[in-house]
């Protein structure tokens, strides 16, 4: 298959979206597809409000027209919100050609954090973006039956991977910090919750691996947590794999990467009763979820990191690879169906 992928999230950006289209894009041109990404790189950009560590495309309309029309793709898939998104999405509308859409983050939950848009608006803007989608793909069961009561239709599963070459158990002693560490790793930013973990009372260490807009602020609040900014590879996965215990603060994510990362390093994880921990953590196995985080962490200790390990096999960018793609076949083949008239972009 042609397939061409539009997304606002890409390099030099870290976090699960662009992971995930990363791989997806590893393992489709490993199967032979031909895979273009729309991306902002070399379009003129301008910092995202609130996160300007995420640059955002500026009219990038008539040249995503133009890209388009060339590659005559035979699946269009629309990753994100911004610019890119909604330029790919009004072509796939004014040319009667079926797209998929994922949801990769609780957009209007970040709506309403950063700049205080109401929960209904958010939505009601979201379901307008998917709405026209021939299928919108989610990455677990529990946001699938979220969105189904907002309103959303056309969910189809598209899960998650972990390389677990790379993230993998290795010995612990490679920290000089006191035991435990108690480590999070992912973005700093106010909707991934992450005071919830700095203000617990551990033993040990604190450790904050990543960085983002809150970093700056958090490490003069909290100058006895160790903050190491972001990492990358080989750096990230030894710092995973040295933490005692992977405490997840956030109430928001769709799904988290970091998690399975951190079970395939042989790290319990400490979490909410949530989207996301809910669907992967089993409960005094491979972590402990509860509403005291501390309790949860603390717990976490005792548990065995080959059960950890085990349960993160499980996940493989093979598999999810092969649902995102049955899930463009099915759009390709409604596409070959039709001979749709254009209709007009919806308001």
């Amino acid at each position: 298959m042609n397939i061409v992928i539009a997304t606002d999230a890409w390099f030099p950006q870290i976090n699960g979206v662009v992971t995930t289209l990363d791989h997806t894009e590893r393992e489709l041109k490993a199967a032979g597809h031909e895979v273009t990404l729309l991306t902002p790189q070399g379009f003129t950009t301008v910092p995202c409000p609130t996160y300007p560590e995420i640059r955002l495309a500026l009219f990038p309309g008539r040249r995503i027209d133009t890209a388009l029309d060339r590659l005559a793709p035979d699946a269009v898939h629309i990753a994100t919100e911004g610019p890119i998104g909604l330029a790919a999405r009004r072509w796939c509308i004014r040319h009667g050609f079926p797209f998929t859409t994922s949801f990769h983050t609780q957009f209007p939950e970040y709506l309403k954090l950063r700049t205080g848009i109401p929960l209904r608006a958010g939505y009601a803007l979201s379901r307008w973006f998917h709405g026209r989608a021939a299928a919108t793909l989610v990455p677990t069961q529990s946001v699938r039956s979220h969105l189904a009561q907002r309103g959303f239709s056309n969910l189809q599963m598209w899960s998650r991977g972990v390389d677990t070459g790379l993230f993998r158990p290795r010995p612990r002693q490679s920290m000089d910090s006191p035991r435990p560490i108690f480590m999070y790793v992912g973005r700093v930013a106010v909707e991934k919750n992450i005071e919830a973990f700095l203000n617990l009372h551990l033993p040990g260490t604190r450790c904050v691996v990543g960085g983002g807009p809150d970093l700056d602020r958090l490490r003069r609040r909290y100058p006895q947590v160790l903050f190491t900014g972001f990492k990358t590879g080989e750096d990230l996965a030894q710092w995973v794999a040295a933490a005692d215990v992977f405490v997840f603060p956030s109430r928001t994510d769709t799904f988290g990467l970091v998690l399975i990362e951190a079970l395939a390093c042989g790290v319990p994880v400490a979490a909410y009763p949530v989207q996301g921990p809910g669907d992967i953590i089993e409960n005094g196995v491979t972590g402990f979820l509860d509403e005291n985080l501390e309790r949860a962490a603390l717990a976490a200790l005792a548990l065995d990191p080959q059960r950890c390990r085990q349960a993160a096999l499980n996940y493989s960018w093979s598999a999810c690879t092969h649902q995102f793609l049955d899930t463009l076949r099915a759009s390709a083949r409604s596409q070959a169906r039709t001979t749709a008239p254009s209709v007009t972009e919806d308001a």
